[in-house]
């Protein structure tokens, strides 16, 4: 038995390819990453639309939010990824801590790093130096009396500006 919806999922892919392309560059995905957004936006339009609905007749700005939605979930996944590499970097850290040359890299590296948080904006400081305390980004919402929102956009733009300042050190 065939599957009638098929060809007309490909048709409706084909015709919104370049709304696709869009989401996946404004999200900072490679050329090479497009293929999996695509693939994950035909799965999500079929789970969502394949026996019911028309999918042919979807307009391209929702095929747009589905592949933003998959471009988003992908980069998700990736930073999980890293942060999963973070903690094996971590334990040869310590495994090595015995080294007193490591030892004393260890220790400029910390320094560098307060050093640039000291000189972030107040509210991006408060929310990089809790999150380097351990807490997450709902715990300092939560502590602090602010929205989840503002809690992780702080967070996240202080990181980014921690790490454009300690690159700009490595560079400069």
């Amino acid at each position: 038995m065939s599957d009638p919806v098929s060809p007309l999922l490909t048709g409706l892919l084909a015709r919104c390819a370049a709304k696709i392309r869009i989401a996946a560059a404004r999200h900072g995905l490679s050329p090479a990453e497009l293929d999996e957004v695509l693939q994950e936006t035909r799965v999500r339009l079929w789970k969502t639309h394949g026996a019911g609905e028309k999918i042919d007749s979807l307009p391209a700005s929702y095929v747009y939010q589905t592949a933003a939605s998959a471009a988003i979930d992908l980069i998700r996944r990736r930073r999980r990824s890293e942060r999963n590499q973070s903690v094996d970097e971590l334990a040869e850290r310590l495994e090595a801590r015995d080294d007193p040359a490591r030892g004393m890299e260890q220790r400029e590296l910390g320094e560098r790093i307060w050093r640039a948080v000291a000189a972030l904006a107040t509210d991006r400081r408060v929310a990089v130096r809790m999150y380097l305390n351990g807490y997450n980004h709902s715990e300092i919402a939560d502590r602090l009396d602010w929205t989840e929102a503002r809690a992780r956009n702080l967070l996240y733009r202080g990181l980014a500006d921690l790490r454009a300042a300690l690159s700009e050190e490595d560079t400069g």
